[in-house]
């Protein structure tokens, strides 16, 4: 994976180099990082997620957990399951597809989970992107919150254009261009950026 010197806190770094940021920063508790061990059920559970609201996502995949008699999500069990029974649970059968084909490649090894740790950003990226379902904001997200990688920006995420758009005063959201230039300011640290930048959605 992608290897800085870093020789100060990225909070205070992230304060120091960029004014605005600090604003949200000062008034926002510490992001909490914690590296997840439970890589398929990470991805599945974001595929389930995609395009929900955090609400919606939680119940549905709280009913599809209930098909498990002990709520572990295994690759092979997922495959014998009818996709009428996963349905039923509030997933759409195009997720039922991706979910399957996620654990075929699973099976059979096209996923490195073992490992995916010591891959680059890019690297994880390419991989999971061969999963029918999973683009680049999935895999972002599964570098951010799975792998816990400290310098991943998604202009693809809604909710971060619209925390920019706020934040940075723009009447429109930022273009890629834009978004890069603010962004680049805060390498090797924009994971922690973003985890400001969602939070500072819910400061009224």
């Amino acid at each position: 994976m992608e290897q800085y010197q870093k020789s100060v806190d990225p909070v205070a770094y992230l304060t120091s180099v960029d004014p605005v940021l600090a604003t949200v920063i000062n008034i926002l508790p510490r992001p909490k990082w914690q590296k997840r061990q439970d890589y398929f059920r990470a991805l599945v559970e974001q595929i389930v997620n995609q395009q929900l609201s955090e609400k919606a996502a939680d119940t549905i995949f709280a009913r599809f957990l209930n098909i498990f008699h002990d709520k572990k999500i295994v690759p092979e069990i997922i495959l014998k399951i009818d996709d009428d029974q996963i349905r039923k649970a509030g997933i759409s059968y195009a997720k039922i597809s991706y979910i399957k084909n996620l654990a075929q490649k699973t099976i059979n090894k096209q996923l490195q989970f073992e490992r995916i740790h010591d891959f680059t950003d890019a690297q994880v990226t390419q991989q999971l992107i061969e999963v029918k379902g999973i683009g680049v904001w999935t895999a972002e997200m599964f570098l951010i919150f799975t792998l816990a990688r400290e310098d991943v920006f998604s202009y693809g995420d809604l909710g971060l254009r619209n925390a920019m758009k706020k934040l940075y005063k723009f009447r429109k959201h930022p273009t890629p261009k834009q978004a890069d230039k603010i962004s680049a300011k805060w390498k090797p640290y924009r994971s922690w950026a973003c985890r400001y930048l969602w939070a500072s959605l819910d400061i009224k």
